[in-house]
């Protein structure tokens, strides 16, 4: 609502994920279109079912995901619609431009090695998922005036899926598909699967923009394997980093962007739950790079006026700050230069600076 936004001006989004940002109506309208049975019939009692309301494990938040995604998966119709409602969320909090990561493979029930979600084998393939959020994503695009693009997930514990993530990334390239990126559990390293670091070596050799997850429950020395060894351009989250400040000084001497989520770090347990604690705090006093971002508002129960509010209230957080990240998070995005200098231009107008007096 307005008497929560505390920046009320267009704002970048780089870390959300596309299946933790789904509307519970909509998981209940496609559970009775499928005649699939839920343990909840309205949209508040399957809340109670999702939303992680405080702190927990990094775990038990995976297992909120079992509740709802195999309503999703595997339906053709249900995966565009999401695509679209996301883009249709992100412009009603005032987001001009959103990069959205998913694991096409969860979304799949063909060609997937297990197939997600105890599901029965069907005919629809991760490539086709990609397809399907990136005509979803479109028809999103032209009816809220927003940009979207998306970032595809390999996933930690499934490194056989890796290789085939970076195939998508590079068929797709030129239809939204922006970055690959590693998320799940940070205690299977790269080390241990090469097929991680062979994605990652190949998406660089083909110019894929890169994003890794680490340092969110991870130790610093995961971030550091995500720049030196997976090459990343960003960290998503990161908080960790500040526990080897050589590291730290490091990546803050080469601009390194963070890609901060207040709400998400707070009940998945990666930062202290106080959050006048948090690192970002420390981001902000020592003029890093990072943005602020939601990562699963459906599973937090947030949305990104509430991240903002809770910098306001408990980190400090001016209005000029949130210029200040929001350009940020813009020079740090994936777009190709052309479309980004259009995309820092919308921001200066917006906020009232012009490029010559910005810095």
């Amino acid at each position: 609502s307005a008497d929560q936004a505390v920046f009320n001006k267009p704002k970048v989004e780089l870390h959300v994920h596309l299946d933790g940002s789904i509307r519970v109506q909509t998981i209940l309208d496609v559970a009775k279109r499928r005649g699939i049975r839920l343990p909840a019939k309205t949209v508040e009692k399957m809340k109670q079912l999702i939303i992680v309301e405080k702190p927990a494990t990094l775990t038990a938040f995976l297992g909120k995901f079992s509740e709802y995604m195999h309503v999703i998966a595997g339906d053709r119709m249900a995966i565009k619609r999401i695509a679209y409602e996301f883009v249709e969320d992100r412009a009603k909090e005032g987001v001009i431009y959103v990069e959205v990561r998913y694991s096409p493979h969860f979304l799949a029930n063909t060609q997937v090695d297990p197939i997600p979600w105890s599901q029965r084998e069907g005919d629809l393939s991760p490539d086709e998922v990609v397809h399907l959020v990136n005509e979803g994503l479109r028809e999103g695009e032209r009816a809220f005036h927003i940009k979207a693009r998306s970032i595809l997930c390999c996933m930690r514990h499934m490194p056989n899926w890796s290789m085939e993530i970076v195939e998508l990334c590079k068929k797709y390239r030129h239809e939204g598909v922006v970055a690959i990126d590693l998320a799940g559990d940070e205690s299977l390293s790269s080390e241990t699967n090469p097929d991680h670091r062979r994605a990652y070596e190949e998406a660089a050799r083909c110019g894929i923009h890169r994003t890794v997850h680490a340092g969110e429950v991870g130790p610093p020395s995961v971030v550091k394997e995500a720049v030196e060894v997976l090459k990343a351009e960003r960290v998503g989250h990161g908080y960790r980093t500040l526990e080897d400040q050589t590291l730290y000084r490091k990546l803050l001497a080469q601009n390194m962007h963070f890609e901060v989520c207040p709400i998400s770090s707070k009940l998945t347990g990666a930062c202290d739950p106080d959050f006048s604690k948090h690192p970002v705090i420390t981001f902000r006093k020592d003029k890093a790079n990072y943005s602020l971002n939601t990562d699963d508002p459906l599973i937090f129960n947030s949305s990104l006026h509430l991240d903002y509010s809770i910098a306001a209230k408990y980190m400090g957080f001016t209005e000029d700050e949130f210029k200040r990240l929001n350009i940020k998070s813009a020079e740090s995005c994936f777009l190709p230069e052309k479309e980004k200098t259009e995309l820092l231009m919308r921001l200066y107008k917006a906020y009232g600076m012009l490029k010559s007096t910005a810095f």
